[in-house]
């Protein structure tokens, strides 16, 4: 287990101070920019909870499971609500507290993830059942993707969707009542996606990207060019030319084609396989966790912090369709950065108390060996 924590939290390291630097290089082309400082406050922060976090045993957010839902359930209402909500670029998923800018739909996924590890924990032997096992924990699900649907972020939505069926599939959830829901949610996606061109027209860009890199598929183009222009070893840090004006979204949903011009194939492949290394720690810790409820928790987590990175690099790389996320770690936004370090420090919590219960039994094991009488 030491060794997981240990590569676990360099692979972090690595990424939080690529993400730094990439975000400084990107600064360049916007004079006066401040976001490179705030994300470092941000990432201060977040060092610091995640800490605290690892610091104690994550079975007491058992008590706050239900309250922290409800609390996430509220403020994405309140998002929704014209006047409270902060609409930018035709969706409305911030709030502004304390002159910041907030994303409820970030604790909504920590407190999904959460609450769906503890029902699962109290209702292990129900799981398999239809009722128990899968409707129930529907509700809470469809009723977070849906205000998150609405917002409208379909990205947050199908990776939240994502991560929820992982924990599910884990808790014992059969199969057999598993696919039909799955099948109705991908129909229900897709009737969703014919009733809005801008998304269909992302589709049909992604589809035909040569007919469409001057309108709809121009960022997946510029993100391309920015990968392919950047070869093996990258044309320099802070000499990469996408950044000013060309790829917009570049110090987030697009940073990691910034990351290829400037640093190369070496470095892209070097992120790649910081988060493969992530699941592996992730799963790993999961596998070895004391209790149900570590186990669950620690495989929606890790999900959480993978599946959205891959996501994220597969909008990049052109291999699937626009969709706005951040890159985990690397991306500017302090909400998700928040996120990903808080969930780094759940993982930490659940390694620590799996290494605690493996000690005593094993200074016993050594009692009874020295006990053991000599014979001649």
């Amino acid at each position: 287990m030491k060794y997981a924590t240990t590569i676990l939290v360099f692979c972090v390291a690595g990424l939080l101070s690529l993400g730094l630097v990439m975000l400084y290089s990107s600064s360049m082309s916007q004079p006066g920019a401040n976001y490179p400082a705030a994300q470092l406050i941000w990432c201060g922060t977040g060092l610091i909870a995640a800490g605290i976090v690892a610091c104690v045993d994550y079975r007491h957010l058992k008590k706050i499971s239900i309250p922290l839902f409800l609390l996430a359930i509220a403020l994405l209402v309140a998002v929704l609500v014209p006047g409270i909500g902060v609409r930018h670029g035709g969706a409305q998923r911030w709030l502004n507290i304390a002159q910041q800018s907030l994303q409820p739909s970030e604790l909504a996924k920590l407190a999904l993830v959460i609450l769906l590890a503890h029902y699962a924990e109290r209702h292990q032997r129900f799981m398999p059942a239809f009722g128990r096992g899968l409707v129930v924990p529907g509700l809470f699900i469809s009723l977070t993707l849906g205000l998150i649907f609405l917002e409208p972020d379909w990205g947050t939505s199908l990776l939240l969707a994502g991560v929820s069926g992982a924990v599910l599939l884990v808790a014992g959830v059969r199969w057999r009542y598993f696919l039909p829901p799955l099948l109705l949610g991908a129909l229900t996606f897709f009737i969703f996606l014919l009733g809005n061109p801008l998304r269909m027209k992302r589709i049909l860009s992604w589809i035909n990207p040569q007919e469409t890199k001057d309108g709809v598929g121009y960022q997946a183009w510029q993100a391309t060019l920015a990968l392919g222009s950047g070869g093996w070893n990258g044309l320099g840090l802070g000499n990469g030319r996408q950044k000013f004006g060309y790829l917009p979204e570049h110090q987030t949903d697009f940073i990691f084609a910034n990351i290829g011009e400037e640093l190369g194939l070496i470095a892209t492949l070097g992120v790649v396989a910081a988060f493969a290394v992530v699941l592996v720690c992730g799963v790993y810790i999961a596998w070895h966790s004391r209790d149900t409820f570590g186990l669950l928790l620690a495989t929606g987590l890790t999900f959480l912090i993978v599946l959205q990175a891959f996501i994220n690099i597969g909008v990049a790389t052109s291999a699937l369709p626009n969709k706005g996320l951040p890159l985990p770690f690397i991306s500017r936004g302090g909400s998700n950065l928040f996120l990903m370090l808080m969930s780094v420090g759940l993982l930490l919590s659940v390694a620590r108390r799996a290494a605690d219960q493996r000690a005593p039994a094993s200074k016993s094991l050594e009692l009874e060996e020295t006990a053991i009488p000599q014979t001649a």
